[in-house]
């Protein structure tokens, strides 16, 4: 299999459509997003204490669309890292599912790695052989407004992996930074419904300004070569390269954490006498417990085996299963690892060996 078709190529098959274009300036984006909160439940990028994340937003004015990415996925929209999935009293012999979504909802301002986190995320819990209601009813009710990433940052390498800057696909709306306006490429019907008819079009000269934005973000964007990594990892399964990949690794998780595209999850009873809850969590295959059995067997006992296990599944099982990589390259793993393990020069060594 080879993923190392151009990006750039690709960015450019899935940009713009120029006659669907509109544009909007930014000092009516506050009230055009007041007007969405009037019918959805919109989540937006919000700053508290320096960090970016994604939250609910009450006013067009606490979102924050000037960012370079958040500390952690959106994904959680979709995917909560605590999720309540149903509640029970057994004395009164009552289960209520909390699987229902009871408004419409919009995603405002995910970057273009982040979207595509959320359609590798389909792949899992939106499979053609099951459904995982509580992601579903959340993707199906949500519609997806993408922003443009005018300046990635040193650690972006989003177009190894199909992806680019401009990235549109999984995007129902997908805005772009003009200075003092956001040209607006409506996609899909759902993003049609919520944009004003009113809106001018894009001229052709904001319309090579634009280009010459995507074209200057692209070249910003570092590269890493993925050509016939999913078979050199089938055949270094047992080599000692793991024995020296692992030692400065903590264990800590915060890479599964912050990244798009992991998704492992427990699932606990939070009970009290006949009453209780059943609580979906984010864990960790880098943590020990994770793959613990209950005879006490533990099939990777030692941080090789679960570094091991984290780099097969992003780059040959998951691969191997639905073809494409774990991986988006928004670069949080390698800026927030605690002891600089970057995944970057990783896959370089793996391709080395």
């Amino acid at each position: 299999m080879d993923k190392t078709k151009d990006s750039h190529n690709v960015e450019m098959d899935v940009s713009a459509h120029p006659a669907k274009m509109k544009v909007i300036d930014k000092n009516l984006m506050n009230d055009f997003i007041d007007s969405l909160i009037v019918n959805y439940t919109v989540f937006a990028p919000v700053k508290k204490d320096d960090i970016i994340y994604f939250a609910q937003i009450k006013t067009g004015a606490d979102a924050v669309l000037d960012y370079q990415n958040s500390r952690k996925a959106p994904k959680e929209i979709f995917f909560p890292q605590s999720e309540e999935m149903f509640v029970y009293d057994w004395g009164m012999g009552r289960i209520k599912s909390t699987e229902e979504v009871g408004t419409k909802r919009i995603l405002l301002g995910i970057r273009p790695c982040d979207i595509k986190g959320v359609l590798l995320l389909d792949n899992v819990f939106d499979a053609p052989d099951y459904k995982d209601v509580y992601y579903t009813n959340k993707r199906t009710n949500t519609i997806i407004i993408g922003l443009g990433c005018n300046s990635p940052i040193s650690t972006c390498f989003c177009t190894s992996f199909d992806c680019s800057p401009f990235y549109n696909h999984g995007s129902d709306i997908f805005l772009m930074d003009m200075g003092d306006k956001y040209a607006v490429d409506i996609i899909t019907d759902k993003g049609n419904e919520i944009i004003s008819k009113e809106l001018p079009d894009i001229s052709d000269e904001e319309l090579k300004l634009l280009e010459e934005i995507r074209h200057n973000a692209f070249e910003r964007v570092g590269r890493v070569g993925m050509g016939g990594i999913k078979e050199k990892l089938d055949r270094i399964f047992d080599s000692q390269f793991w024995d020296a990949l692992h030692e400065k690794c903590l264990g800590c998780g915060i890479c599964t954490y912050l990244c798009p595209t992991c998704h492992c999850f427990d699932i606990v009873d939070e009970a009290l006498d006949s009453k209780g809850q059943r609580v979906r969590n984010w864990d960790s295959c880098m943590y020990p417990l994770f793959t613990l059995e209950a005879s006490g067997h533990n099939p990777r006992p030692t941080k090789k085996e679960r570094m091991r296990q984290r780099i097969m599944h992003k780059f040959n099982y998951f691969v191997e299963n639905y073809d494409e990589y774990l991986c988006v390259g928004c670069g949080r793993c390698v800026i927030n690892c605690p002891v600089n393990l970057d995944i970057r020069k990783v896959i370089k060594e793996i391709l080395r060996q």
